[in-house]
């Protein structure tokens, strides 16, 4: 990245589309100059079911951050939901081209070329390459071999598949939005850098984001990406099962859910009377227990983390996990979910303490992980989105007709 590099982060969620827009600074670091985000119902678990839905929301997020910033905004980076990616490990060993002068950038970047040269399956397609291991010629693991005097090198990289039907979705929708696609970045890979402290960006960590209508898997094997996923299930599920179980409004149960969010029963203080103003049967103020409610709560989280349990045990992967961190507006209110989730999964879980967690709005934060993963990446030419200074004779200009060089040219 350079300074001056502005990057545009989307995140399209079940309730909301999110845009950030990060500046580099003069000290490398990303400085927000725009967050917007806008009600959006056009996903229903984790599908993209009402296009002009999700096209209304993009256009407006995306002019909101065009009116806070006076700029012009071309292109941007997108989330995309675990279950539509697959990550391939490739590794490649590379010849440099003049040992004595050191390895050089364009060395790297070749390699990165060729260590996206693997077999695609029909129906998918290459969306990200990430550089994880390399290793010179002596056997010494370094995170930048640039200028390293050596004859050849090895990469070992996660190369990142997508759906190509959800590819091609979304840039169906970001073009009528009148923008074009820079990247695309599985969830849990773009906040990883953000949700994990400096501990667990060396350990085997699960990264579970538990959203409204999705929860996303993300498996870490230090830095290595080794898998990610997503179910359809989160908060609101919760809410709903609370609503029909209780005969009362949605909006009841949700305030109900934050007012008395707990995971497990066993841990109640006190049995309190719960008085239902929306109860649709004969008895309109109906009472029950808060063990009642919490009950409810108790039993869909356990399911969330039981289909979770049983997706990593069928991947051959639970066993390599060292620790499970809980991120997600659907989860972080409910207390002692992760004493849930340790019960059932047989895995230490800890709710989210990275550092910059707590400076960022929930509504915020993967779209800014988003900018921070794209801001942090190594080897590659230019980051920046496609970006016009707003005056009168760029607002009618052509938008540029590109989508970012992703794959390190």
């Amino acid at each position: 990245m350079a300074i001056g590099d502005i990057i545009v982060g989307v995140d399209i969620g079940t309730t909301k589309v999110a845009t950030v827009v990060g500046e580099v600074n003069n000290f490398g670091q990303i400085e927000i100059i725009s967050n917007t985000s806008n009600k959006c119902r056009g996903l229903k678990k984790g599908k993209i079911i009402n296009e002009e839905e999700v096209i209304l929301s993009l256009t407006q997020t995306i002019k909101d951050a065009e009116d806070e910033t006076n700029l012009k905004i071309n292109s941007a980076y997108v989330t995309i939901p675990g279950k539509y990616a697959t990550i391939v490990q490739n590794s490649i060993t590379k010849e440099v081209k003049d040992k004595f002068s050191g390895i050089s950038v364009k060395d790297v970047q070749n390699a990165m070329m060729q260590v996206k040269d693997i077999e695609i399956p029909d129906g998918e397609t290459l969306i990200d390459i990430v550089p994880d291991k390399i290793t010179l010629e002596n056997g010494t693991i370094v995170a930048d071999p640039v200028g390293n005097l050596s004859g050849s090198f090895t990469i070992n990289a996660q190369v990142i598949l997508a759906k190509k039907e959800y590819v091609r979705q979304l840039t169906g929708i970001f073009r009528k939005a009148g923008l074009e696609i820079d990247g695309i970045v599985p969830i849990t890979l773009a906040e990883r850098n953000l949700i994990l402290d400096s501990n667990e960006m060396h350990d085997n960590i699960m990264l579970l984001d538990i959203g409204a209508e999705n929860t996303d898997i993300g498996v870490f094997e230090g830095s290595s990406f080794v898998y990610t996923n997503s179910i359809p299930l989160g908060g609101n599920n919760i809410t709903s099962d609370i609503a029909v179980v209780l005969n009362i409004a949605e909006e009841e149960a949700d305030k109900l859910k934050r007012q008395y969010g707990l995971a497990l029963k066993s841990f109640i203080d006190n049995d309190n009377d719960i008085i239902l103003n929306t109860c649709k049967d004969n008895n309109k103020n109906k009472i029950i227990k808060s063990s009642e409610l919490i009950e409810i709560i108790e039993a869909r989280i356990e399911e969330i983390f039981s289909i979770v349990n049983k997706d990593i045990t069928n991947q051959g992967i639970k066993a390599k996990i060292n620790n499970v961190i809980l991120t997600g507006q659907g989860i972080i209110n409910i207390n002692k979910s992760d004493v849930a989730g340790k019960i059932i999964l047989n895995i230490p879980v800890k709710i989210s303490t990275g550092r910059l967690v707590s400076t960022i709005r929930p509504v915020y934060r993967t779209s800014y992980a988003l900018v921070r993963y794209i801001a942090a990446r190594p080897f590659v030419k230019s980051v920046s989105s496609s970006i016009d200074t707003k005056t009168d004779e760029n607002i009618f200009k052509n938008i540029i007709n590109r989508i970012k060089e992703f794959f390190y040219s």
